[in-house]
């Protein structure tokens, strides 16, 4: 456990929001008192996502038990910006703070120069006070941080919707398009509803175990929608009553974004994630979204590939870190040759067991 905090860290600046001076910056420990003005404030602001949202803070808090160390910025009592934080422990990553686990996206978001330096500067003495391994923001947005080294091994993908659907599906590549009515002439059945979340999580599974990944637990998808709320949708699609394919996602502001999903091998012969993801695109275009996230991927795996098939805009996201003891940038990218054999053996685990043994272990690299 961490030392008492003390009331604020106080940096002179000046807050943007509005255009107007404010004064002192006082960084603060988050309570949960004030879980309406933070969430607020992340719908408000334009780098706001879904994982800086409070209910992302208690998905992780039920699931894995992690520490949040979450932290606000205020200025004259008025927030101007927040970090989400979070204390990881275990034997692979030692002892580190993640912003944010589990998710394409953390780090601060903040009205200001001023709200933003300041959240840096208490995650970076929270970060040597305990002596972790190091301090991880995943950040989508540039910032100049001297002291801290960036990785950029993920980039990610999104997509502007119109209403217009023919205009939508006249934008995507002809191959694209392809696929989409090879599924669409099969017959294949696209159902929304949270009726499905345990089958999302069954293909999920089978999905992920396909690829040499640890999947996550059921538990954790039940959390995310108790949690979500009517944030959450799951999109179904089948063959003859038989499920293909599935997606988990998220609608945020304007945004639809798909996170958990894809597809048992006999849906390759229907291109049923290709007809998911464009029943998907085009039923949020008709409900009024307007972007499409098709959230982040390894530079260089089928995934990656896969998502330049839609063309769609391709956005490096430079994740950044402050080592404390580290003396280096940690690696549990797949394409690390140290996971080679561990992936290749993983794929041959009948998908029982795979489920009963991955949620231990994804924990490990949240």
């Amino acid at each position: 456990m961490m030392p008492p905090m003390s009331a604020g860290t106080e940096i002179e600046g000046s807050s943007v929001q509005q255009g107007s001076n404010c004064g002192p910056v006082m960084v603060h420990e988050f309570t949960d008192d004030q879980q309406a003005g933070w969430d607020r404030y992340v719908l408000e602001h334009n780098d706001g996502t879904v994982f800086h949202l409070t209910a992302w803070k208690r998905v992780v808090e039920r699931a894995f038990g992690f520490q949040a160390r979450y932290l606000v910025a205020k200025c004259n009592g008025v927030v101007q910006g927040v970090l989400p934080l979070f204390h990881v422990r275990n034997p692979i990553v030692g002892s580190t703070l993640i912003s944010t686990p589990f998710a394409v996206a953390g780090g601060v978001i903040a009205s200001g120069d001023a709200a933003a330096e300041a959240l840096t500067a208490r995650a970076c003495e929270i970060a040597e006070r305990e002596r972790v391994e190091y301090l991880e923001l995943r950040e989508k947005q540039e910032r100049n941080l001297p002291s801290f080294r960036t990785k950029e091994l993920y980039v990610n993908f999104d997509k502007d919707l119109t209403p217009d659907i023919e205009k939508l599906f006249a934008s995507l590549p002809r191959d694209t398009r392809y696929m989409i009515r090879k599924g669409q002439k099969a017959s294949l059945k696209a159902e929304v509803g949270p009726q499905h979340l345990d089958v999302c999580h069954h293909i999920y599974a089978e999905s992920v175990r396909n690829l040499g990944t640890p999947v996550f637990s059921k538990k954790y998808f039940h959390i995310i929608q108790e949690e979500f709320g009517d944030m959450v949708e799951v999109l179904a699609i089948s063959l003859q009553n038989r499920p293909l394919a599935a997606v988990l996602s998220f609608r945020f502001k304007d945004w639809i974004v798909p996170y958990y999903g894809g597809s048992i091998l006999e849906g390759r012969r229907y291109a049923a994630n290709n007809f998911m993801y464009w029943e998907l695109m085009r039923s949020a275009a008709e409900r009024g979204c307007r972007h499409f996230d098709f959230g982040r991927s390894k530079i260089g795996t089928g995934a990656h590939f896969f998502k330049t098939q839609w063309s769609m805009k391709e956005v490096p996201l430079p994740y950044r870190f402050y080592l404390v003891r580290r003396k280096d940038m940690p690696n549990f990218s797949p394409a690390n040759a140290k996971f080679r054999l561990a992936i290749e053996a993983w794929k041959r685990i009948p998908l029982p067991i795979a489920k009963l043994v991955g949620p231990p272990l994804v924990r490990l690299f949240p």
